[in-house]
C-alpha cells in the first residue's frame, strides 16, 4: 500500500443516530444482518439496503442465492473472507473470494445465483444495492469482477489502512466510478488510538457501519455491528473518526437522487406501473438480456 497524507476535514459531521441491523433469513435461508433497511431508503438515497453476512457455521450460508431477478439498480457484493460462485442470465459467471468484490448492474433485468463454493469455514462479507437515476433503469445490464489486488489501497499517516471500492478517497480513485449517484465506498482498517478523516460534499448523505472493534465521532461511541448515520450540516466538509480500540468499518456516502421509489422485492422503480411492467417481464421470461422495454 501507497502512504498518503491525512485529509483535512475542518467542519466534520456529527452523528444523527445509531442504528443496530435487523437479522433476517435471504435466499434459500441464509442468516443475514440487514443494516440498511427500506425504512432509510429515502433517508440514505441513493442506497437501498445493505447486508451483512457472516458466521463460521455451514448451515448458516451453504443454501446460499439460487436463481433470483433484479431490475433497476445495482448490486455490490463484498466479501472479506469466504469463496461465492455468481452466474447469470447475461452469461457472467465469476467467483467472489477474499477481499473481492462483484459489481452488477441489474439495469432492464438479471436473473442470477450466488451459492457458495465452500462447505466449511468463515464467509463474511456485505451485499450493497445502489439505486440507479430514472434515465438508467432500464439500461442494458453490466457485470465485473474484481479480485482483492485489483482493489486500490492506501495507508494514511495515522496508520489507516484503506481499500477504495468506489469513489475517491485521498487522491485514490477506487475500482468503480458512477457519475451521477457518485458513491463512496471504503474498507478502513484502523488501528487503536487513531484517527480518519474523509472529505464528502455536504449533500451526500453519508453511513458508517462498524464491524471490527469500536470507533468514536465527535465523543459519540459506535459499537461492532452498529451503523452510525451522519447528519448532513451544510456547513460541513466531512467525516472524522477515532479508534477507541482497534476497529474495522465501511464508509458509504452518495448524491441522492431525489426520485421516487417504487419496491417490490427485487424490482426497484419509480412508479406502481414500472412495478407491475417487472413483474410481468418476468412472468413471461423476459426479465433479462433480452427484456423488451428498454
Amino acid at each position: 500500500m501507497s502512504i498518503v497524507s491525512t485529509e483535512t476535514v475542518r467542519t466534520p459531521r456529527s452523528v444523527e443516530r445509531v442504528i443496530q441491523g435487523q437479522s433476517v433469513m435471504d435466499g434459500a435461508g441464509v442468516k443475514i444482518n440487514r443494516v440498511l433497511t427500506n425504512t432509510l431508503q429515502r433517508r440514505l438515497d441513493p442506497f437501498l439496503m445493505l447486508d451483512n453476512f457472516g458466521s463460521e457455521a455451514a448451515g448458516d450460508y451453504i443454501a446460499g442465492f439460487p436463481d433470483h431477478p433484479h431490475r433497476g439498480f445495482e448490486t455490490v457484493t463484498y466479501m472479506l473472507e469466504g469463496r461465492m460462485r455468481h452466474r447469470d442470465s447475461a452469461g457472467n459467471e465469476g467467483l467472489l473470494a477474499n477481499g473481492g468484490v462483484q459489481w452488477m448492474t441489474a439495469g432492464r433485468g438479471v436473473i442470477h445465483s450466488e451459492m457458495p463454493e465452500q462447505e466449511h469455514g468463515r464467509m463474511d462479507g456485505f451485499q450493497l444495492w445502489l439505486n440507479l437515476p430514472a434515465k438508467d433503469k432500464l439500461c442494458k445490464p453490466w457485470y465485473r469482477d474484481f479480485t482483492a489486488e485489483q482493489v486500490p489501497s492506501f495507508t494514511t499517516a495515522q496508520g489507516a489502512d484503506v481499500r477504495v471500492i468506489a469513489g475517491e478517497s485521498h487522491g485514490v480513485q477506487g475500482a468503480v466510478q458512477r457519475p451521477v449517484t457518485q458513491p463512496l465506498y471504503i474498507d478502513v482498517v484502523l488501528p487503536q488510538g487513531a484517527s480518519f478523516s474523509q472529505q464528502l460534499p455536504a449533500g451526500h448523505n453519508a453511513f458508517i457501519f462498524v464491524y471490527r472493534g469500536a470507533v468514536q465521532i465527535d465523543g459519540k461511541p459506535v459499537a461492532s455491528g452498529r451503523m452510525a448515520i451522519f447528519d448532513n450540516a451544510a456547513d460541513s466538509d466531512g467525516v472524522t473518526l477515532a479508534a477507541s480500540e482497534d476497529a474495522r468499518f465501511i464508509l458509504l456516502a452518495g448524491r441522492p437522487l431525489n426520485e421516487p421509489i417504487a419496491q417490490y422485492g427485487p424490482f426497484v422503480m419509480n412508479t406502481q406501473a414500472e412495478l407491475m411492467q417487472a413483474v410481468e417481464d418476468f412472468r413471461a421470461g423476459l426479465l433479462g438480456e433480452e427484456a423488451q422495454h428498454a
